[in-house]
């Protein structure tokens, strides 16, 4: 037998005598709880099969299936109920040992107190609705721990990536570094500003500044040829993207081929670039 109540709060009353369970009802109603009732353990059980029912009040003496059995049988199924007996006395140890495998949560006795079952009952719906509430927060915490670890573990994956791609970089510009130092040729490097952003040991060579000192830092037109910088400001004033061979003669008369190129084509870098090499070397 159900009856449809408005309110979430359902109740199951199982008792084979129906004067009881008209009793516990006309008392439950106060407090607008759904109430379900049932006059043997197996009732009880078919109902609980389509029905969320938070607290259970059983009675203890029933025929085919005790209160306590029946109640043992549901902490099986439904862990998450409140389970209460109706009880007297005499069965206090059959009580005291279900109350004490946690099959039982409380148990009233006959005759009861009305006051006094609907606080118990209460106290029942608000322990439920606890368990229930944590039940739903520990999922949530569980839930937000996995999207955490999804995006540590995809976090690390990308730094990994992203260190196995600046040590590979790393890598090609110390190759690269190492080609320019070792061309037969002079590399010279000259930014907007006209200073001198990068040299290769060639060209610290072919400009000797200070000795064991390199190019990087010094304005060209302080250190370059006379010769060498009218050909940069040529190509600067033709804008010329390339240039050369040209030969230009230095004071001591050494004769230079020269190649004059803007940088940009695969850099952000933005300055001339200038190859030199000694007129019939290799």
């Amino acid at each position: 037998m159900i009856e449809e109540m408005s309110v979430l709060r359902t109740i199951l009353l199982v008792d084979d005598e129906p004067n009881i369970i008209s009793a516990l009802k006309r008392t439950l109603r106060r407090d607008g709880y759904r109430i379900l009732t049932a006059h043997s353990a197996e009732e009880g059980l078919n109902l609980l099969i389509d029905n969320d029912v938070g607290v259970i009040i059983s009675d203890q003496r029933m025929p085919q299936m005790t209160g306590v059995e029946f109640l043992r049988k549901v902490k099986e199924l439904y862990p998450k109920t409140i389970r209460l007996v109706l009880s007297g006395y005499t069965e206090l140890e059959s009580v005291t040992n279900a109350i004490n495998e946690g099959a039982i949560f409380k148990f009233l006795t006959k005759p009861w107190d009305d006051e006094l079952l609907l606080k118990n009952v209460r106290e029942s719906f608000e322990y439920y609705e606890m368990e229930l509430e944590n039940q739903r927060l520990t999922k949530e915490l569980a839930d937000s721990n996995e999207k955490l670890f999804r995006l540590n573990q995809n976090l690390e994956q990308q730094v990994q990536q992203k260190t196995r791609e600046i040590v590979h970089n790393m890598t090609m510009l110390k190759v690269s570094q190492e080609i320019l130092e070792n061309l037969p040729i002079a590399i010279i490097g000259v930014d907007n500003h006209n200073m001198i952003a990068t040299s290769n040991r060639c060209a610290d060579r072919l400009f000797p500044h200070h000795q064991g000192s390199c190019l990087l830092g010094l304005q060209a037109n302080e250190l370059l040829p006379d010769a060498l910088i009218q050909q940069l400001q040529n190509a600067t004033l033709q804008g010329e993207h390339a240039m050369g061979p040209q030969r230009i003669q230095l004071e001591d008369g050494r004769t230079l081929q020269v190649w004059i190129s803007a940088m940009g084509d695969f850099s952000q870098s933005k300055g001339t670039v200038v190859m030199l090499m000694p007129s019939g070397g290799s």
